[in-house]
């Protein structure tokens, strides 16, 4: 999958649910709940237990409808085993040139971390699908808008503070896509095995993004 394809499966919904700290045995519900509430794109953390079976899991269960990829992505080695283990697309925290380089050569799309315009553009020269503004919480709305200055030609994934109150303002200020953790895969709602609530906050979110 080239960059032209990475960026075509943002804008599915422009919303990257990212899943953190959930348990291998809740995986494939958490993935119908985001699917049936109209989110498509999956990120499981490599800090998460069991994130490289869970992607396995993933792609055979959902591969053919939804776009499933490894988060925390923090080295060469890393990359290797998710995209063994059948990752769609990797994310990374931070700007590893090293990283970027190496998703490009297996021809799988990445987004890395990056904050400032130096971090940015370096790993867009460097092969970077699109850049995540992380943290986009500490980064605040008016340095997106003023990035979106000289560098609107690089597609920007707000990570960090997103949620239903300002989605739309991330999307109208130029991001192309966002990535939701906490607010959206909830661990506590999960554990009680409340995964309709999952689907009603993904909808809630594709509707306040007003994409």
């Amino acid at each position: 999958m080239n960059r032209e394809q990475g960026l075509a499966e943002l804008d599915r919904t422009g919303i990257i649910a990212i899943v953190r700290g959930v348990e291998e045995r809740h995986i494939v519900q958490v993935a119908d709940a985001l699917l049936e509430g109209g989110i498509t794109v999956m990120e499981v953390t490599l800090n998460t237990s069991g994130a490289l079976s869970m992607i396995g899991e993933l792609q055979r269960s959902f591969g053919e409808r939804m776009y499933i990829g490894a988060g925390t992505v923090l080295d060469p080695d890393d990359a290797r085993q998710a995209i063994e283990a059948g990752a769609s697309f990797l994310v990374t925290p931070n700007m590893e040139e090293d990283v970027i380089r190496y998703s490009v050569s297996r021809d799988i799309p990445i987004y890395p971390g990056a904050m400032t315009p130096t971090e940015i553009v370096k790993a867009w020269k460097a092969g970077a699908t699109a850049v995540k503004l992380f943290p986009s919480s500490g980064l605040g709305l008016p340095y997106i808008k003023e990035l979106q200055g000289p560098l609107n030609h690089i597609p920007m994934v707000a990570v960090g503070g997103v949620n239903e109150q300002n989605i739309g303002d991330f999307f109208r200020a130029g991001c192309k896509a966002v990535g939701i953790g906490g607010s959206l895969i909830n661990l506590k709602e999960i554990a009680a095995g409340n995964f309709a609530w999952i689907t009603e906050k993904s909808r809630r979110l594709i509707e306040a993004s007003g994409k």
